[in-house]
């Protein structure tokens, strides 16, 4: 197996980079690789996997102060201890911490308590945007090799983080386990945008379409519909679809008036002696807006 990167150059950070300048450089990557948005791309998993591994490595403290310190590799596997290390001075092979405990078990001073609890564990994990919708089931790999079974709660947002109990780092003694912290980062989507509890989508339609309506299939979160468009709708008019948002929220349709690709003779004739039966001024608005005259 190849040695993984370093994972600085993976997320393109400094190695004195802030928690929070990592924290923004994965979301940024990890919307940009996530291969639901690099369909095609045969490579686009495994840079996708060599992000997350490299963001929870450099997102924990104490895995990134080890790395740092040449303690782990990239992987989060243990190296040999080098020359000069304090384990190397006792002739135990054992550190520092772990001569303490075994003094304090024949009767020296105890640098630990008996019983702690043990650390809590933190991960990333990105999800589309209709699975952040309507929530659902999904597994999360761990670099060791492990995994989790999630259930994302419909309605979820960017950014939010799922606590699952007793999922974490083991507890010393009796101590109970940490828990799994997992930051959700929701990828983009092509055609649906949320604002609170509503889905917003733009939905292109023809001139004649808009004119004399029409009945049109518009896919939503859960599923299509078909949706009715009243005659004499024009660009920018909102349907609201209820019910078919985020927790009880709506599917707001905004129209979007597209014209035909090629040149329509007939077309441009009706329109030329064409004359509107209830005359309008378009830019009627536009005159309350203009610059006062010097």
């Amino acid at each position: 197996m190849p040695a993984m990167a370093d994972p600085y150059e993976t997320l393109g950070v400094a190695r004195d980079a802030t928690d929070d300048a990592i924290h923004k450089a994965y979301r940024k990557l990890a919307k940009k690789l996530h291969p639901d948005l690099n369909p095609g791309k045969p490579d686009a998993a495994e840079k996708f996997m060599a992000l997350n591994a490299a963001n929870d490595l450099l997102s924990d403290k104490e895995k990134r102060g080890r790395f740092d310190r040449g303690e782990i590799d990239a992987a989060g596997q243990e190296k040999r201890p080098h020359r000069g290390h304090p384990r190397d001075f006792n002739g135990t092979g054992l550190d520092p911490d772990e001569l303490a405990d075994l003094f304090g078990a024949f009767g020296g001073k105890r640098r630990r308590p008996a019983h702690a609890r043990g650390r809590d564990a933190q991960y990333t994990l990105t999800i589309d945007f209709v699975e952040a919708a309507t929530g659902g089931k999904r597994r999360l790999s761990l670099p060791d090799g492990k995994s989790l079974d999630l259930t994302i709660p419909e309605g979820i947002e960017d950014g939010q983080i799922l606590r699952l109990r007793g999922k974490g780092s083991a507890g010393i003694g009796n101590g109970p386990a940490g828990d799994a912290l997992i930051e959700l980062s929701v990828a983009p989507h092509k055609l649906f945008r949320r604002v609170g509890d509503d889905i917003l989508i733009e939905l292109p339609v023809t001139l004649q379409e808009a004119v004399l309506g029409t009945s049109v299939e518009v896919p939503t979160v859960k599923g299509a519909v078909r949706v009715t468009i009243p005659a004499g709708s024009g660009h920018g008019t909102k349907l609201r679809l209820r019910g078919r948002g985020v927790n009880g929220g709506s599917q707001v349709v905004e129209l979007r008036l597209v014209l035909p690709p090629g040149k329509e003779p007939a077309l441009a004739a009706f329109l030329k002696d064409w004359q509107p039966e209830h005359p309008f001024d378009p830019r009627a608005d536009l005159e309350d807006n203009r610059a006062p005259e010097h």
